[in-house]
């Protein structure tokens, strides 16, 4: 088991679908995953504190944990099976531990809103991850180009327009997209 950050969030060019790129916490290996746009969305907003005027399926979600006295600990990419990836949410509740299936998208969505950790299956991170030796040879790689959907534009630069992309504006994207 390892632990994952959030690196960012892009579009595959070919099929205009929203990744999420986690990254090792201690090395330069990524692990892609395909996600739907609603969850891309909802990991943006909050990655940038954005607040919707009505809490969106997620936070809603964070406010019935909180109300029925659990805490979200953590949640883990377990397994990829058939180009699919699982997760599971782990919660602590007077005590216990409770697991719950999960799609990772969902699972990640949550973490960022209550700042558990993020964790991903050694096997997972073997079938799917993709390694560099430091973040400027990822930079310079083809491989996290294509696979973070940023074609030309340097991943170091495309981190700078995530940290600066409103959820206003990634939303008008996903709806010229979908015209």
């Amino acid at each position: 088991m390892r632990e994952m950050t959030v690196y960012g969030v892009s579009f595959d060019l070919v099929g205009k679908q929203p990744i999420v790129l986690l990254k090792t916490a201690d090395e330069n290996r990524f692990l892609p995953i395909w996600i739907g746009h609603s969850e891309a969305a909802a990991i943006l907003m909050k990655l940038q504190g954005a607040q919707p005027q009505r809490p969106m399926t997620h936070d809603l979600l964070t406010d019935l944990i909180a109300e029925l006295d659990a805490e979200v600990t953590k949640i883990t990419v377990t397994e990829l099976r058939e180009n699919t990836f699982f997760a599971r949410i782990t919660l602590e509740r007077n005590g216990s531990e409770i697991e719950v299936d999960s799609r990772p998208s969902d699972a990640i969505a949550l973490a960022v809103r209550v700042e558990a950790k993020i964790f991903a299956a050694d096997e997972v991170i073997e079938e799917s991850g993709i390694e560099f030796e430091s973040e400027e040879d990822a930079a310079n790689d083809e491989r996290i180009r294509r696979v973070s959907a940023l074609g030309d534009v340097d991943p170091i630069e495309f981190r700078a327009f995530l940290d600066t992309v409103t959820p206003d504006e990634f939303a008008a994207g996903l709806e010229e997209e979908e015209d």
